[in-house]
């Protein structure tokens, strides 16, 4: 079983109800030649929270599901100095092949079940790096720039070794297909070392989302990782609202200094923010509303909405302003909600179905204020306007709990209190360590270990 192949699939009890998604793979490295024993994996449950499941009682494992025999002990995960995670730091590691002594990447790593039930790391599946001196190997052969193949654990030296410029492409293809927030939590699980690297090698438009999820003291961290550049083409990625969130985090001389290598038209927004308070209408409003003039019809307007890049709750509203469109110049005309443009025909204008009675707030309201006025109307966001009515932005239901939120919620939900281990698992964890099976701790009714 590849262990890349292992991440995000579902966990499920003997009941068959789905507990959480395997994340990663706890590996103990032991002196050569004993292979590296799996000591169980790590599974994210229900709100980002890892637990650790030994693999002891693991009954089932297949492409699509995790089996486990019902028992798991939901304290909160925490590595030991003796275990490493396989996906999050053997992968992308730099090996040597014994047999030429080439240089090679770790793409996947195998681990079987052994005649006693035991789960060890016995293949690794890696991809050639050229030689620096052009040749292939020692014997000068010349070998495909590249090449890819599953080798035996044994064949293979340098995984143990910590590598100072890890990549860590095969670790973001083993999360390709994960949702933002679920990638935050992976990445904030890592070490400071692992996520440098993992910032690196995220394209922008994806760093800014998972930024955008992260607690402050990540983003801070992350960011002054990057370098001003990328720091500046990253934050022209997320939106305005997340951006100048944590650009307040920053001394005000770094602050200017990514403010000034940013695109102006992406900057401007971004500035205007910065002006109002944290906790007011203007501090928590996002610049990029879905508006449309009062000529547009509802077809125009729904197109729009299809936009699969938009948060749910900006598609929701569509904001009628008159020419020029762009916040923060034109003047607000009202409102009209995607429920109302899916009843009406295709060809109608939206000037004739928006709503006008509703009045938008100012951008010095209170955060109280702007919560009691969408939960009256019902709504999952307001329009924010000027003293002369031009539309600034508007501010969304998800921006609303943002801040309703104590300002450590993201790390209360990633690093919740460590309870008192269980002492089944603490046995069964340290009795996997030191290559035996406390006596009862794991038998199954076959007197198997599962």
């Amino acid at each position: 079983m590849f262990i890349a192949r292992l991440a995000g699939i579902a966990v499920f009890d003997p009941a068959g109800d789905q507990i959480g998604r395997a994340r990663d793979v706890v590996v103990a490295l032991r002196p050569p030649p004993r292979p590296p024993r799996v000591l169980g994996l790590v599974v994210e449950v229900p709100p980002h929270r890892l637990v650790f499941l030994p693999i002891t009682r693991v009954t089932n494992i297949d492409a699509g599901a995790v089996i486990f025999d019902g028992r798991i002990n939901m304290r909160r995960f925490e590595k030991r100095e003796s275990e490493t995670l396989a996906i999050g730091e053997l992968l992308d590691r730099t090996v040597e092949l014994k047999e030429t002594g080439e240089k090679a990447i770790v793409l996947d790593l195998g681990m079987e079940q052994t005649r006693t039930r035991d789960w060890l790391i016995m293949k690794v599946a890696v991809r050639r790096v050229e030689h620096p001196n052009g040749r292939g190997s020692r014997l000068g052969l010349r070998r495909r720039r590249g090449e890819t193949f599953v080798t035996d654990w044994d064949q293979v030296s340098g995984l143990t070794m910590v590598e100072e410029k890890q990549g860590a492409a095969n670790l973001i293809a083993a999360f390709e297909q994960m949702r933002a927030p679920d990638l935050a939590n992976v990445v904030h699980e890592l070490s400071a070392k692992r996520r440098a690297e993992v910032a690196a090698a995220l394209d922008d438009r994806r760093l800014a989302d998972v930024l955008e999820e992260l607690p402050e003291d990540d983003q801070v961290e992350i960011l002054g990782e990057l370098g001003v550049d990328r720091a500046a083409d990253v934050l022209e990625e997320m939106g305005p609202d997340d951006a100048a969130d944590l650009l307040g985090e920053l001394p005000a001389e770094q602050r200017e200094q990514l403010l000034a290598l940013m695109q102006p038209e992406e900057a401007a927004p971004v500035r205007r923010l910065l002006t109002y308070a944290d906790n007011s209408a203007g501090g928590m409003m996002t610049t990029d509303p879905v508006i449309v003039s009062p000529d547009a019809t509802v077809a125009e307007a729904l197109a729009l909405i299809r936009n699969a890049d938009l948060n749910p709750a900006l598609a929701a509203q569509v904001y009628v302003c008159r020419p020029p469109t762009a916040t923060p110049t034109g003047r607000y005309l009202g409102t009209v909600h995607f429920q109302r443009l899916l009843r009406e025909p295709p060809p109608t204008l939206v000037s004739a179905i928006c709503d006008t009675e509703l009045d938008p707030l100012r951008p010095s309201r209170s955060l109280e204020a702007v919560a009691s006025y969408l939960a009256t109307y019902n709504l999952v966001s307001v329009p924010i306007v000027d003293e002369g009515g031009h539309l600034l932005g508007t501010v969304t239901v998800d921006d609303v709990l943002d801040h309703l939120l104590p300002d450590d919620w993201r790390e209360s939900v990633m690093d919740p209190p460590v309870e008192e281990a269980d002492e089944e698992e603490e046995a069964l964890r340290r009795a996997a360590e030191e290559d035996r099976v406390p006596r009862g701790a794991a038998a199954s009714g076959d007197g198997r270990r599962p």
